[in-house]
C-alpha cells in the first residue's frame, strides 16, 4: 500500500509493534473461524444428507448446488455493493443474523426430513417442500457467508493493516485462509463421525444447535475489533460520506427535475432521437451492471477469471465429488478424513505462500502455484483407467489432496494482487463480482453434474475439470507475460538444465 513505510532491514520491520493491542487480531480470527466452522459443516455434510434421501442418483445434490450457486452467482454483486455502501456495524448484524439463522433451519429441516423417512412416498408434496426449504435457507446461508468474506476478508484486512509494516496484510492474508482450511480439516472429519458412528439426524441436530450457540460469541468477538481499532470506525465513515450525493450531484438532479416541467411538445422530439443513449446510461446505473463494469475495468481482470474457472471443477471434496464416492462405497469418515488431508495440505501452503512471495514476488507465487496444481490434477485423470475401482478412488482423493497446495497459494497470490491493485473505493463491489464469477462456474458445474448424474459417467467429468484448470493457468500465464514480457528467466534456467545433463 501506498501509505506504508518503507524500511529496509527485513527484521527491523517484523520488530515494529501494532498501532493496536495485538489481542485484537486473535479475536478476529476466532470470530472468523467460529463462523467459518459452522459454513464448512453444511458445506460437507448437504451432499450426505441429499444421496441418503434420494440414493443413486447426483440430481437432489447438483440441484441443491445450482440453487446456491445461482442465487450468489446473480445476487453477488449486488451483495458487494450493499457491503460497500452499509456501515460496518450492520454489515456485521446481516451477515451473523442471517448465517446462523438461516443454516440452524437448514439443519432443522433435515432432520425433519430424516425422522419422516417415508414422507416421499406417502405425500410429496411435503416432501418437496422440505427440499425447496432447505435449498433456500442453504441459498440465504451462502450469500450471507459472501457478505462475511467480503468485509473480512477484502476490507477489514486491509484496512487494519494499513499503517503497519509490509508484512502484515501478507500474514493476516495467509492467517485467515489458514483458518478457513483448518475448519475445512476438521469440520469434516467431526460431521464425518458424528455421520458414521451415529446417524445422519444428530449430525443436522449438531449443525442447528452450533448456529444458535455460536451466534452472540461471533458478534461480541468482532464488535470488539471494529470498537478496538479506530481505523475501522473511520472507514466506516468515510464509506457513509461516500455514499451521499455530493453538491453537483444534487444541483443537475435539481436542473433535471425543473426542465422535466417545461418540456414542450418540440423539445420531446430530440429527446426520441436519444431514447437509446438514455437507457444504455440507465442500465449502466443499475447495481448490477455498473458492478461488472467495475470489475472488468480493473488491471487484475485476467487474474480473477482464471481464480473464478477453478471453480468449474468436480476435482475437489465437495458435493458432487462426494456423493460419487459415497456411491462407490467409501464410507463417509474416510471422506472425511481424506478432506481433511486436503485441508491440511492446504494449511501448509498458507505457511509456504508468505517465505515463496518474499523470494519470488506475488505474480510469480502465483505461476508457479497453477502449474504445480495442475500437474497434480493430471493424477485424478489417470485414475480413470485404474480398474480396481476402490484403487481409482483412492487416487482420485490423493491426487485432489495434493493439488490444493498450488491451489490455496493461487488463491492468496490473486486475492493479494485485488488488494494491492484495486483501488479502494471499488474494493467490496470487485470482491462481490468475484464471488458471483466464481458462483457462475460452480453453478456450471452442478448444472453439467444434473446432465451427467449417473455415477458411473463421473470420469467425463473429471476430464472437463481437468481442461478447464489448464485454461485457467494459460490466462494467468498471458496476464504474466503481459505485466513481465516474459515468464521464465531462461538464463537462469540454462546453468540448471547444464548440470542437470552433466
Amino acid at each position: 500500500m501506498l501509505n506504508r513505510p518503507l524500511i529496509s532491514e527485513p527484521q527491523e520491520q517484523q520488530r515494529q509493534p501494532l498501532s493496536f493491542p495485538p489481542s485484537l487480531l486473535n479475536y478476529l480470527y476466532v470470530g472468523h473461524f467460529l463462523a467459518r466452522w459452522g459454513a464448512r459443516m453444511w458445506e460437507f455434510s448437504v451432499g450426505l444428507y441429499m444421496i441418503n434421501v434420494w440414493p443413486d442418483s447426483l440430481a437432489l445434490a447438483a440441484a441443491y448446488g445450482v440453487v446456491e450457486s445461482a442465487s450468489t452467482a446473480l445476487v453477488g454483486p449486488v451483495v458487494g455493493r450493499l457491503v460497500d455502501k452499509f456501515t460496518y456495524i450492520k454489515v456485521l448484524r446481516l451477515w451473523l443474523l442471517s448465517q446462523n439463522f438461516s443454516f440452524m433451519i437448514a439443519g432443522g429441516t433435515v432432520v425433519a426430513l430424516l425422522l419422516y423417512e417415508d414422507v416421499k412416498s406417502e405425500n410429496f408434496i411435503v416432501f418437496l417442500s422440505f427440499i425447496l426449504l432447505i435449498n433456500i435457507s442453504g441459498a440465504v446461508g451462502g450469500l450471507s457467508t459472501l457478505a462475511g468474506t467480503i468485509l473480512v476478508e477484502r476490507e477489514w484486512v486491509v484496512v487494519i493493516s494499513e499503517g503497519q509494516h509490509p508484512g502484515v496484510l501478507t500474514k493476516m492474508n495467509a492467517t485467515i485462509r489458514r483458518i478457513d482450511l483448518v475448519c475445512k480439516l476438521f469440520a469434516p472429519v467431526v460431521s464425518g463421525f458424528i455421520i458414521s458412528f451415529v446417524s445422519l439426524t444428530a449430525s443436522a441436530l449438531t449443525l442447528a444447535i452450533w448456529n444458535i450457540l455460536s451466534v452472540c460469541l461471533q458478534y461480541w468477538l468482532l464488535m470488539s475489533v471494529y470498537n478496538g481499532i479506530p481505523a475501522l470506525s473511520e472507514s466506516s465513515q468515510k464509506r457513509v460520506y461516500r455514499s451521499l450525493p455530493t453538491d453537483s450531484e444534487r444541483s443537475s438532479l435539481t436542473d433535471e427535475s425543473r426542465n422535466s416541467h417545461y418540456l414542450g411538445d418540440n423539445d420531446l422530439e430530440p429527446l426520441d432521437h436519444g431514447w437509446m443513449r438514455k437507457v444504455i446510461e440507465r442500465i449502466s446505473r443499475i447495481s448490477y451492471f455498473s458492478a461488472w463494469k467495475v470489475y472488468l475495468e480493473q488491471d487484475v481482470v485476467l487474474p480473477g477469471i482464471a481464480l473464478a474457472l477453478l471453480y468449474f471443477t468436480v476435482l475437489s471434496f465437495g458435493t458432487l465429488m462426494t456423493a460419487a464416492l459415497v456411491w462407490q462405497g467409501i464410507p463417509a469418515y474416510i471422506i472425511g478424513i481424506a478432506r481433511g488431508i486436503s485441508a491440511t495440505i492446504g494449511i501448509l501452503a498458507t505457511f509456504l505462500y508468505p517465505v515463496l512471495e518474499s523470494q519470488l514476488s506475488t505474480l510469480r507465487t502465483g505461476l508457479w502455484s497453477i502449474w504445480s496444481q495442475w500437474t497434480c490434477l493430471v493424477v485424478c485423470v489417470a485414475s480413470i483407467w485404474v480398474p480396481n475401482k476402490l484403487g481409482a478412488a483412492y487416487l482420485l482423493m490423493g491426487g485432489v489432496a495434493l493439488s490444493r497446495l498450488g491451489l490455496w497459494m493461487f488463491d492468496l497470490a490473486v486475492i493479494q494482487q485485488m488488494q494491492d491493485q484495486v483501488p479502494e473505493s471499488d474494493r467490496c463491489v470487485v470482491g462481490g463480482v468475484q464471488n458471483s464469477l466464481q458462483s457462475v462456474l460452480d453453478l456450471t458445474t452442478y448444472v453439467m453434474g444434473i446432465i451427467i448424474s449417473n455415477p458411473r459417467d463421473f470420469w467425463k467429468l473429471i476430464i472437463l475439470s481437468l481442461l478447464v484448470v489448464t485454461l485457467a493457468a494459460v490466462l494467468y500465464s498471458i496476464h504474466i507475460y503481459r505485466v513481465r514480457k516474459h515468464l521464465f528467466h531462461l538464463e537462469k534456467l540454462y546453468p540448471l538444465v547444464r548440470i542437470v545433463f552433466r
